[in-house]
């Protein structure tokens, strides 16, 4: 069971830390932020320094996805986007 836990909170810290960098592409960042949290709270047992830090790097990854994808869609609903105003044309 402990060797599980450890593999847990390995695993958050992993996805913690890819969904930071993964932020610039939402649909991989969400994802990662949110598995990254789950895996970190069901790690908090037996390696609560991983989890901890898996934890953090999550929620960063997680708050720097949803700034992203609030940016991009604030850009794409009023035709400041790059890429919609050359699909438009």
């Amino acid at each position: 069971m402990a060797k599980s836990q450890k593999g847990k909170a390995i695993a958050g810290l992993v996805l913690g830390i890819l969904s930071i960098p993964a932020s610039i592409f939402p649909l991989f960042g969400l994802p990662m932020g949110v598995l990254g949290i789950v895996y970190s709270v069901k790690g908090m047992k037996q390696s609560e320094g991983m989890a901890v830090a898996g934890l953090v790097c999550s929620i960063i990854g997680l708050i720097l996805t949803l700034i992203n994808s609030i940016w991009g869609t604030y850009l794409g609903a009023t035709g400041q986007h790059a890429l919609v105003n050359k699909m438009m044309k």
